[in-house]
């Protein structure tokens, strides 16, 4: 029976788009994101192949990575610049590489201010940002002119690159958004002081680069709708500017949400599906030129919901396209089940570029290594046998199978994922649920061979006819190794997240990402911000009416405190939970502390007893009267089946290195590896 067709299932998302001198062959963007290739070595030709294999994928347009116009609003210094003819010929590996592969492609032209990383930043008044070192100077008067000409001549140059367009980036506090509110502009001259003067900038800018372009050249301006910051502007005021945008020339308006600055969640996991659509939806109904909204949409189904419910005309989507550049093919073929989702972990991609690394995708380490990490056909057929089921396994296993392989994979367990089976339970991390899916679905067409409830000694593994062995048997949880440690109230996170009784008063022991995870598992009531939109909104103080400054002024988040007391305990002195996320870890710890988690650094644990946990924090001694101690406390390399094994094997996963959960590291050996057998 034939697979339903993309008319049925998805007839918005699909449907072409007439912009009037050009079209567009669907309403699906791959949003901006920088991916850190725009400054490394043959970054320009890995750029044209990662944004060539998302083009061949499907997508309708394309923007890139943001590009300064000029020096002064480079990310960091040494980051990627069109300010020069000379720069043209590179960006044009990109253009015609994504022509040739039937999409469209614009440049963001992004201009960072005061977020620079630099000591030359510039800002409409020299305020420091809380994300940046350095403080800003105060862009002159008198240089503002070169300024709104360096986007235009940028523009220009985007335009004899053969870019179809540019997009401007006007939104998450960079340095146009830096005029438009009051928290970031004090200028008291026509740059400043009324709203008129501090939007004149960003309308400048669209008006100068529209008649640089011409016409039949796409704008998109990228507004700020939702700040999420104090002293941002309101609704009128959004409204007020994206009218003037249109005025000045934009083709289109792109969506978006929340300052950098913001201590509010955006994009990350725990953020619902589509969370912040509303918000397109209010001004959309303003506007007359096609509006795109983003944030949060990873599926073609939610995708579809948006633009039918009226939301938007267009969806853009950064990182699902990391995590499969296959998403809009998949998708209109009726397969949905076959896209890898993007779980919003940040964990390979924003985590890696705000770390100075490229990026990459923890569900497809081939992303932004298209010309590096090529699956190619086998040159002759293998049996390979596969211990262990979670991710490392599975990687391996479908990478194989790929490659022409015929693998059998193993589990002990009753069903595939390991350790993932443990995260999907944690509230705000049900997204890891998609990727099992994804290898299930995988496994099945690829006709891997998958033996579950099947323990297997080190002698049946000596037995086995196959040509290569591969062992990826994960982790096995750490013990404490104190009087008491095998007390009645003592309890490992794995029996907690699978449903064991815990009392209302417990101590975690350890503060790394496991130990997280646990708090939050037991500290989440009947409430459910992970999945329910109003909830989220309310818990982080965010007004939906959009009255509130910046969304969020005057606003009491409504915190539910856990019922139960937990503390959070960590040997090390540091800050409990620095070495989480870059991008992420203070949403961790901002939601474990609106559930009053005790979080205690520096303790030294001693003794564990009826009286409950002994241990001593910075020196003092103290007692935790808790019924369970949870231990969170590291995990050891499961490597019993290594033992008396007498022939060739390879370890992967957690099996070979167990220092942390690296979910990361382990698809990314598991396929490293299968493309090497």
């Amino acid at each position: 029976m034939p697979s339903p067709t993309s008319s049925s299932l998805y007839p918005h998302l699909l449907a072409p788009l007439d912009l009037g001198f050009t079209h567009l062959k669907n309403r699906v963007i791959m949003g901006s994101m920088h991916t850190g290739l725009e400054e490394a070595k043959d970054g320009f030709e890995r750029l044209a192949q990662y944004f060539a294999e998302r083009a061949r994928g499907g997508v309708g347009l394309i923007v890139t990575g943001g590009i300064s116009p000029n020096q002064q609003g480079l990310t960091f210094v040494g980051s990627a610049a069109l300010d020069d003819e000379k720069k043209v010929a590179q960006h044009q590996l990109i253009t015609s590489a994504v022509h040739q592969a039937g999409s469209k492609i614009c440049m963001q032209i992004l201009h960072t201010g005061r977020y620079a990383y630099s000591p030359n930043a510039i800002a409409p008044s020299a305020i420091k940002a809380p994300i940046s070192p350095f403080t800003p100077k105060e862009v002159a008067n008198e240089d503002i002119e070169q300024q709104i000409e360096d986007f235009a001549q940028t523009a220009r140059l985007a335009q004899s690159a053969g870019y179809d367009g540019v997009e401007i980036m006007g939104s998450e506090g960079y340095f146009l958004n830096q005029f438009i509110v009051t928290r970031t502009n004090h200028r008291d001259d026509e740059w400043g002081g009324s709203y008129d003067n501090r939007i004149r900038l960003a309308v400048e800018v669209v008006k100068r680069v529209r008649a640089a372009v011409g016409e039949q050249f796409i704008i998109i301006y990228r507004l700020s709708m939702l700040d999420l910051v104090p002293e941002g502007s309101d609704f009128e005021e959004v409204v007020q500017l994206a009218k003037a945008i249109e005025k000045a020339g934009a083709t289109m308006i792109n969506t978006g949400i929340g300052w950098h600055e913001a201590r509010i969640p955006t994009i990350a996991t725990k953020v619902p599906r589509a969370a912040f659509t509303w918000v397109t939806n209010k001004v959309r109904k303003h506007l007359t030129v096609p509006v795109i909204t983003s944030n949060r949409i990873n599926t073609p189904e939610v995708a579809e919901q948006v633009l039918a419910n009226g939301d938007a005309d267009l969806i853009s989507m950064a990182r699902p396209f990391l995590a499969d550049p296959e998403f809009v093919n998949k998708a209109a073929a009726g397969q949905s089940e076959r896209i890898n989702t993007c779980i919003g972990c940040n964990q390979a991609c924003l985590d890696h570029v705000f770390n100075g690394k490229v990026s990459s995708c923890l569900v497809n380490p081939r992303a932004c290594e298209e010309t590096r990490i090529i699956i190619a056909p086998a040159q002759a057929q293998k049996a390979i046998a596969i211990i262990g089921a979670g991710p490392a396994g599975l990687a391996c296993a479908v990478t194989a199978a790929q490659r022409g392989h015929k693998v059998t994979l193993y589990d002990a367990g009753e069903q595939i994922g390991g350790q993932f089976n443990i995260a999907k339970r944690i509230p705000g991390k049900e997204e890891f649920s998609e990727t099992l899916r994804y290898f299930s679905v995988m496994l099945s067409e690829l006709n891997v061979t998958v033996k579950l409830n099947t323990y297997l000694s080190t002698q049946q593994l000596n037995d086995l006819h196959v040509d290569e062995l591969v062992l990826a048997t994960g982790i096995t949880p750490r013990g404490l190794d104190i009087p008491g440690h095998d007390h009645a109230k003592v309890i490992s996170y794995l029996d907690v997240v699978k449903g064991a009784y815990v009392g209302k008063k417990v101590a975690i022991i350890g503060a790394g990402g496991i130990g997280f995870d646990v708090a939050e598992f037991l500290s989440h009531g009947d409430r459910e911000p992970s999945t329910n939109i109003a909830q989220f909104m309310s818990q982080w103080g965010i007004d939906m009416t959009m009255t509130a400054r910046g969304g969020v002024a005057s606003m009491t988040p409504d915190i539910e405190a856990s019922t139960r007391e937990i503390h959070l305990l960590q040997r090390k002195a540091s800050k409990v939970g620095a070495g989480l996320g870059k991008t992420t870890g203070w949403i961790h710890r901002a939601g474990l502390q609106q559930k009053q988690v005790n979080m205690v650094s520096e303790c030294d644990y001693i003794a564990i007893d009826n009286s409950g946990l002994h241990l001593t924090i910075a020196g003092k001694s103290k007692t935790l009267d808790v019924e369970h101690i949870i231990v969170c406390a590291g995990q050891d390399s499961n490597r019993l089946l290594c033992e008396g094994l007498k022939r060739e094997y390879h370890l992967i996963g957690g099996a070979e290195k167990a220092t942390q959960l690296d979910a990361k590291r382990a698809i990314r050996q598991g396929t490293l590896l299968a493309i090497k057998l």
